[in-house]
């Protein structure tokens, strides 16, 4: 096995992009999740809401973000001298360092979001840690970016194909916004991974992954899929218990730092 693709997402729930080579810190793949968009109240914004968020690209460039809808553009200097807000995702509340109204306004008129949501852009701070929830840590003080839960999600090729032969029109990867794809033979073998080696580096695979209603949303334009795909399909084979989850992919903390390349070797260490 061998891996077949990488992937951040510097702004939660904006669209990905593809690399050949990434740096696996504490947090996660930098860059990855380092910045999201709050309501006034401070609460985190998701394509479960608002899907045209996919429509929103992002290319990192040295160490600045131009962010691209349409015809609009927009250069970031990210900062971490603007205004601390307290913002909330998942529960967690922390504390945030607003990115400027300039870029609030381009995303506020982009993504043509009512008026009243009053958007922000801000950035995780680097004196604030979130930590993982303790229950799937695997070391004390694990911690994770503005990412839903854990800092990695691992997908695989052959539990993909697997899902295409099921639906009448076949999906990319990219509805399932992973960090790392591995290429396999055998569908959903990553159920059982419990320790994974990718080239130096160690993982521990700690919890499958839920998925929501941003999977039924095209990635390139936003839209919402009418027949509810792929979730519809996916429950009937990968919902164990009935209303308690769909799963698809692997969350993963990694036990040590250094880099990942695309074509890097895979190797299973331990199973459940």
């Amino acid at each position: 096995m061998q891996v077949a693709g990488l992937f951040v997402y510097p702004i939660k729930s904006c669209r990905g992009i593809a690399l050949e080579r990434a740096e696996v810190t504490p947090t996660g793949f930098a860059w990855d999740r380092e910045f999201m968009l709050v309501d006034r109240q401070g609460m985190f914004i998701t394509q479960r809401k608002y899907a045209q968020l996919a429509c929103i690209q992002v290319e990192i460039q040295a160490d600045r973000l131009v962010l691209s809808a349409g015809d609009g553009t927009f250069t970031l200097q990210p900062t971490f001298d603007g205004e601390k807000r307290t913002v909330e995702v998942w529960g967690d509340r922390t504390v945030a360092i607003d990115q400027g109204d300039a870029v609030a306004r381009w995303f506020q008129d982009n993504l043509q979001l009512p008026a009243d949501l009053q958007v922000r852009l801000v950035r995780q701070s680097c004196d604030r840690v979130r930590l993982v929830n303790p229950n799937y840590q695997v070391r004390e003080g694990d911690r994770v970016s503005f990412a839903d839960s854990l800092p990695f999600l691992l997908t695989t090729t052959a539990s993909l194909a697997d899902l295409n032969r099921r639906l009448a029109q076949p999906i990319k990867m990219d509805r399932f916004r992973p960090n790392i794809v591995v290429e396999t033979s055998e569908p959903f073998a990553e159920d059982g991974w419990k320790q994974i080696q990718i080239g130096d580096l160690l993982f521990h695979a700690v919890k499958a992954c839920d998925r929501c209603i941003v999977t039924t949303t095209d990635q390139s334009s936003g839209t919402r899929d009418a027949a509810k795909e792929p979730l519809r399909t996916l429950a009937q084979y990968r919902q164990p218990i009935p209303g308690k989850g769909i799963f698809f992919g692997q969350n993963l903390i990694s036990h040590t730092l250094g880099w990942l390349q695309v074509g890097e070797s895979v190797t299973i260490t331990a199973l459940e």
